[in-house]
């Protein structure tokens, strides 16, 4: 990695939303470093980015494995936490299985940004460094069908904590904003969604088609660059209009 690039550190890095937000990192001229669980994903990615991107294994919801990915930095100029899942928790789950699934997604979704950004906030660059949190159409509407009860509360925790956050760094310069996608197709989320799903919310967009994670990642851009130094605590909605107000 070379000493003279900023520095983007994206969580969930591997595949979907943020793939494709560290490669639109790379192509700004950034060197990306890829953190998430699974090995042998993370260096396939690393290596279709290229030689400006590394990767550390680490789970977000375990700070030991954070601290031990983070070691080898002295500098992080951006953050995004895009780290998560979503699995389907609704009230007739069993209790005991509801209770598993609710632990691992607010770890994973919530947990695992707070811990990342209290790792990496020594580190980022004081004034101008980033913390971008990428969270959820659901944290406003509850989600779009039954079943969201667990997702929908990590990722409306992950709004207010960005809030908090953006009081807490701006004193050094450095900015806290979240990201709220609406439907983006191409990641590991929706892949599997059935087809008429997928068509309803598309004839509920305005813009008439599925995000993507460009999308996503053009909205990092713009807050990771100078013409976003003025934007902290901010939900920004990337969803084409979709159940706008």
């Amino acid at each position: 990695m070379s000493k003279d690039k900023r520095v983007a550190v994206v969580t969930g890095g591997a595949s979907g939303i943020g793939f494709g937000i560290a490669q639109a990192m790379q192509q700004a001229g950034y060197a990306a470093v890829l953190i998430g669980r699974d090995e042998d994903r993370l260096r396939k990615a690393a290596k279709r980015l290229g030689p400006h991107a590394s990767w550390r294994r680490a789970d977000v919801g375990k700070r030991h494995e954070i601290q031990a990915a983070l070691a080898p930095l002295d500098r992080v100029d951006v953050l995004v936490n895009a780290a998560g899942f979503t699995r389907s928790i609704s009230l007739s789950t069993p209790i005991g299985d509801a209770e598993a699934d609710w632990d691992a997604l607010i770890g994973a979704n919530l947990k695992g940004s707070f811990l990342m950004t209290h790792a990496v906030a020594p580190l980022l660059a004081s004034p101008g460094g980033r913390v971008i949190n990428i969270g959820s159409i659901g944290a406003q509407t509850g989600g779009s069908r039954p079943g969201s009860l667990a997702y929908a509360a990590a990722k409306s925790g992950l709004h207010g904590l960005t809030y908090a956050l953006a009081r807490e760094l701006a004193p050094r310069a450095i900015t806290a904003n979240v990201i709220a996608p609406g439907f983006i197709a191409d990641t590991g989320f929706t892949g599997a969604w059935p087809q008429d799903r997928v068509a309803a919310i598309v004839a509920e967009t305005p813009m008439a088609r599925p995000g993507t994670p460009a999308d996503i990642a053009g909205a990092v851009l713009w807050l990771a660059s100078d013409a976003g130094s003025f934007v902290t605590g901010a939900v920004i909605p990337v969803n084409g209009g979709w159940r706008i107000g």
